[in-house]
């Protein structure tokens, strides 16, 4: 009895001395420039993403911020510290997280962590044992976004911790990269990337594809399903997974070889499980490394 009374003191004692402090704001953005190159890209760090295609024409932006610390001085200057940041470029609207030791633009190097096919991305050089880092250490932080936005804009949407993401009713195409969270891509129409290495990635299609679309999840499974009368050329590569299908149209295609050249050396890559799907067509490259993947049509 002793004991369990102290760990219950002890608990209260951390909780009564911890701060916390949560912010919601909502924010509206228009493209300045309306056309198909329309893109609302979300580049968050701790927290979810939650974005949902509508028949208006606003990005309609609601994000909630919370700052945890251990002092009521080092809770203030995190809220001093982290703001969003936002980037207009006409066409293209982009937001993420400021105020951390990084920093984000657009960059070809290859130590940029870069959304995706855009070139946008944090730079987190700065954060190896720099005393910026470690003062920012004083507090923790979660960012959720919960946005709705016009169904033929592209989406471009990545998190790294504590959060999932959530992209529905969205025609145009979606990419989608997470590190420690599930993806889950509802009523989509376009073209498709889809990465997580810490969780499940679940796609449904309103319209099958007409591009080429990868899905990838390295601990986790794959939940794919299209609508029926699916052609499509698939490929299929796991370490310890299965690939699942209700297709009745499957055929098998022969291995291909790939070639690729760096500095002085010559790569061969040898591509099996490769199926014809109903009449083939765009290709569905599918990945795990421990997960199956499911295929089915609807």
């Amino acid at each position: 009895m002793k004991a369990i009374l102290s760990f219950g003191m002890m608990v209260l004692t951390i909780a009564a001395t911890a701060q916390s402090h949560t912010e919601k704001l909502t924010r509206e953005f228009t493209f300045e420039q309306i056309g198909q190159a329309n893109t609302l890209m979300i580049a968050n760090v701790n927290g979810s993403v939650s974005v949902t295609g509508y028949a208006g024409n606003k990005v309609i932006v609601e994000i909630e911020k919370t700052i945890k610390a251990k002092t009521e001085q080092r809770l203030e200057k995190g809220k001093q510290e982290l703001s969003i940041g936002v980037v207009d470029q006409a066409d293209t609207i982009i937001l993420y997280l400021d105020g951390l030791c990084n920093t984000f633009g657009k960059n070809k190097k290859s130590n940029w962590n870069r959304n995706r096919n855009s070139g946008w991305g944090y730079d987190w050089n700065g954060c190896n044992n720099n005393k910026q880092w470690r003062e920012h250490e004083g507090y923790d932080f979660r960012v959720n976004f919960t946005v709705k936005v016009p169904q033929g804009v592209h989406v471009h949407v990545s998190t790294i911790n504590e959060g999932d993401i959530s992209v529905e009713n969205v025609l145009q195409t979606v990419v989608a990269d997470n590190i420690n969270g599930n993806i889950r891509l509802k009523n989509i129409a376009g073209a498709t990337q889809a990465n997580t290495i810490n969780g499940n990635v679940d796609i449904s299609y309103t319209k099958n594809p007409d591009k080429d679309c990868r899905y990838y999840s390295l601990n986790g499974d794959i939940n794919a399903h299209f609508i029926k009368g699916l052609s499509a050329n698939l490929s299929f590569e796991s370490f310890n997974g299965d690939l699942y299908t209700n297709v009745d149209k499957l055929e098998s295609l022969p291995v291909t070889v790939q070639k690729s050249t760096k500095e002085d050396r010559v790569r061969y890559k040898l591509s099996g499980n490769r199926y014809k799907v109903g009449n083939g067509g765009v290709h569905l490259d599918f990945e795990t490394f421990n997960g199956n993947v499911y295929v089915k049509e609807l």
